[in-house]
């Protein structure tokens, strides 16, 4: 994805009629300067999508869950598909100049997909019910599992760009540690590092099967860990091959007990705007 670069106007003399001056330039949207897309027939249930600076590294994962990162929604604010779209899985690797923003990062993959796959799709805005989420303790006061972070990611961002140039490694996690500045979802789990608290609603859509809105009025950045026992309906689906996902604990809390136990949150269930994604067509991508 090369990185746009926003030029100052020019000032033209006032002597000029408007019909001397051409139509506007179309500027190109932002694109890999390398990029690959491969389908993943390992059979595989775990996939990841993540990268560094100046590269995007997307495995093992449908189209579906890829249009739902890049474009930044949640399952439920995308309608239609061609029958692969929740099942077959790709890889997709792109790179491009180290000081490329994560803006444009995600404009490139958008523009890769619309490339490779011929995506075409649309917004719009419909009336759908959302979760609110709140403060549940009279006092505000955050639960066991809701911390402020002390991670500074700006830092962590510097480094990693910097190790990328040759220069020292960034700080490696202990296993089993919480992710920097990031998410890790699995199914009835949820752990953030430096995360908003808007994010953090935003990944909790996911399991909520709502849109669910930030109200808590906790600025900043949080470390989380929330557990709960997943609803079997909404456990995700397993690929082909895959192990089994393990048993859920049959005595562990539900996610709206989990989340007002653990965070010192809650769930208010309300009705509002969501934008949702229209996929009109897709197609299968040509091999590298």
């Amino acid at each position: 994805m090369t990185r746009l670069l926003v030029l100052p106007a020019i000032v033209v003399a006032a002597t000029l009629s408007l019909s001397a001056q051409g139509p506007a330039p179309i500027t190109p949207r932002p694109s890999f300067e390398v990029a690959s897309v491969k389908k993943n027939t390992s059979g595989e249930f775990g996939g990841s999508i993540g990268g560094r600076p100046g590269q995007v590294t997307v495995r093992n994962n449908t189209l579906r869950n890829i249009v739902r990162n890049v474009y930044r929604l949640q399952d439920f604010q995308i309608v239609g598909g061609p029958s692969w779209f929740d099942t077959e899985r790709f890889d997709i690797t792109g790179r491009a100049p180290v000081e490329t923003t994560q803006d444009d990062m995600m404009l490139m993959v958008q523009e890769l997909l619309a490339d490779r796959f011929k995506l075409v799709l649309h917004m719009e805005t419909r009336q759908l019910p959302v979760y609110v989420l709140l403060p549940s303790r009279a006092d505000g006061r955050p639960g066991p599992k809701l911390t402020m972070s002390t991670v500074d990611c700006a830092a962590l961002v510097a480094s990693l760009a910097a190790a990328r140039q040759g220069g020292a490694p960034p700080p490696t996690p202990t296993a089993g540690a919480q992710p920097f500045c990031g998410t890790r979802t699995t199914p009835g789990r949820i752990q953030g590092s430096s995360v908003t608290m808007a994010n953090f609603g935003r990944n909790l859509s996911n399991f909520a099967g709502r849109m669910v809105i930030d109200r808590t009025g906790l600025a900043g950045s949080w470390d989380l860990e929330l557990q709960w026992t997943p609803d079997p309906g909404m456990m995700p689906a397993l690929p082909p091959n895959a192990p089994p996902l393990p048993a859920p604990d049959p005595n562990g809390p539900s996610l709206f007990t989990a989340i007002q136990e653990q965070l010192g949150l809650k769930l208010d269930s309300q009705r509002g705007p969501v934008d949702v994604l229209v996929i009109d067509s897709a197609q299968q991508p040509s091999p590298d």
